[in-house]
């Protein structure tokens, strides 16, 4: 058994959540924000038997996308009043966890 933890982008979260129970996996979903950009995140935590891994890892595939964005950067000059500069960042997609897991009870 394993144990995948998934931080996907709040964008692509609705996608995501309807495939996964679509195919017949559970999950337990938390909202989570992301510590650069400091937007809404979705990490789902799912209990998979090691045969299921790659299925769930190609719905994660198809549903979660990269995407260019804009965002403004403030400089960080001492003294110095600046107007924020938007800098184009890579966002969405999914980081992927996969743990196994010795155990697994459900009470």
């Amino acid at each position: 058994m394993k144990l995948i933890i998934a931080i996907i982008n709040s964008d692509d979260s609705q996608n995501v959540l309807s495939e996964v129970t679509k195919a017949g996996f559970y999950a337990t979903k938390l909202s989570t924000t992301g510590g650069f950009l400091r937007a809404g995140n979705l990490t789902l935590l799912m209990g998979v038997e090691d045969d299921k891994v790659d299925d769930l890892l190609e719905i994660l595939r198809k549903n979660c996308r990269k995407r260019q964005e804009l965002t403004p950067i403030m400089p960080s000059i001492e003294g110095a009043v600046m107007p924020a500069i938007p800098v184009e960042i890579t966002v969405g997609g999914a980081t992927v966890f996969v743990i196994d897991v010795e155990q697994f009870h459900k009470m």
